[in-house]
C-alpha cells in the first residue's frame, strides 16, 4: 500500500491558548498546502509522524494538548530560522 503525503498548516500568536490548525490534508490537498507555503515563504518542517497526527485535527481547532511539546519544538525551530534570515 502506498502512503499518501500529508501536510498541515499551523498558526500561532502569543495571545492564543494553543496553535490552531489552519489547513490539513492528504495527497493533492497536501501538495497545495506545501505550494502555498513555498509561495508565501512560510517555513516548512518535515515530520511524518506529526503531520499524520495533525491531519486528524479539525481545521480551525486548537492542537490537542498531547501535541504541545512536539509543536513547540517546531515553533522554536521556525523562530530560529526567522532570526537567522532577518
Amino acid at each position: 500500500m502506498v502512503e499518501r503525503k500529508r501536510a498541515a498548516a499551523l498558526k500561532y500568536e502569543s495571545n492564543y491558548d494553543a496553535p490552531v490548525v489552519t489547513a490539513a490534508g492528504m495527497g493533492y490537498v497536501a501538495d497545495k498546502i506545501l505550494e502555498e507555503a513555498e509561495k508565501n515563504e512560510v517555513p516548512v518542517v518535515y515530520n511524518k509522524e506529526l503531520a499524520e497526527l495533525l491531519t486528524n485535527v479539525d481545521v480551525g481547532s486548537n492542537i490537542p494538548e498531547e501535541l504541545y511539546n512536539a509543536v513547540a519544538e517546531v515553533i522554536a525551530y521556525v523562530m530560529d530560522i526567522d532570526r537567522l534570515t532577518d
